[in-house]
């Protein structure tokens, strides 16, 4: 019997502290939820503190299909927090610091995972610290070559700097962003193509000329994604490109939809799927969970299986 792939999310394990309550979240804690809901061996690489918030964190992943047993507890750190606030529907985020998890230690353990991993995705807002930095650039850098390593851009100022997009994108194979973000990547990294993206049929060449930009300026890449909320996305290759005009939902909040896009795309990229399907993927389960309140709501199975068969069929 083959056995699942291996994905990692590492960086940052948070509580977001909305209006209506708090939720567990923390990008790539979202997405490797995700990624073992796909059926997938998915591990979380954190840190949390030695407090309440920290066990309440533990809790909630224990019934999830991800591993925490990896995750690192700080005796002087709390756990991360992060306060959201709602503008026009889209959310704003105060970042809380420092947290545990900006102190992530480079161990023997976390190596071994690094060295079987299928896939890894890793995002900027982690690295605000030298100490994690360092652990994450570290554990990219030990991978096999095979590995998908997926940089989930996250420009959240003013945590973010030229040198850490930079470094990240020297170990990514796959970009994610979004279609704010990807004019100021270009702008930070000097590849400026517009200065902001123009409504209207012009907007869709300056999205692929900024990836294809990006794709020649750093050879590891083989896939740069850019989501547009509502509007789908993008994807683009060396070779292809491919565009999705998004799945209508109701919206309950958007916190973690970017990250189920970011876990089905990568589900599937592993199994070498077309773009087209990468791109169905991460549209069907980043609408559904836009759809839902909070980063990692619980999926009936009926539901689970619908999905597939519309991304499937």
């Amino acid at each position: 019997m083959k056995q699942p792939h291996l994905i990692l999310g590492m960086g940052e394990l948070l509580w977001d502290l909305l209006p209506e309550g708090a939720f567990l979240g923390g990008a790539p804690a979202n997405f490797a939820v995700m990624a073992g809901r796909l059926g997938n061996r998915a591990v979380l690489l954190s840190r949390i503190g030695q407090d309440e918030l920290g066990r309440k964190a533990v809790e909630r992943l224990n019934p999830l299909p991800v591993e925490g047993r990896s995750l690192q507890v700080d005796p002087a750190h709390e756990t991360g927090r992060v306060t959201v606030a709602f503008e026009g529907g889209e959310p704003h985020y105060t970042i809380h610091q420092p947290a545990a998890w900006d102190f992530l230690e480079l161990t023997d353990g976390w190596m071994e995972l690094a060295e079987r991993a299928d896939a890894l995705c890793f995002g900027s807002l982690a690295q605000r610290s030298q100490e994690s930095r360092q652990t994450i650039q570290a554990l990219a850098a030990r991978t096999p070559a095979s590995c998908a390593r997926v940089f989930d851009v996250n420009l959240r100022a003013p945590f973010y700097s030229v040198n850490v997009i930079q470094q990240s994108l020297e170990l990514a194979t796959v970009l994610k962003m979004n279609d704010a973000e990807l004019p100021r990547v270009l702008g930070l990294l000097g590849l400026k193509v517009v200065d902001e993206l123009a409504p209207g049929p012009s907007r869709l060449t300056d999205e692929r000329q900024g990836a294809a930009r990006l794709l020649r300026e750093f050879p590891s890449l083989q896939m740069v994604a850019v989501t547009r909320g509502a509007h789908g996305s993008l994807l683009v290759t060396r070779e292809a490109w491919h565009e999705h005009p998004g799945i209508p939902v109701k919206v309950a909040d958007t916190i973690g939809a970017g990250d189920a896009f970011t876990a089905a795309m990568t589900h599937y990229l592993l199994r070498r799927a077309d773009l087209a399907t990468l791109n169905e993927a991460g549209n069907r389960w980043g609408s559904w969970v836009a759809s839902q309140p909070g980063a990692m709501p619980a999926i009936p199975d009926k539901t689970n299986s619908n999905i597939r068969a519309m991304i499937e069929d």
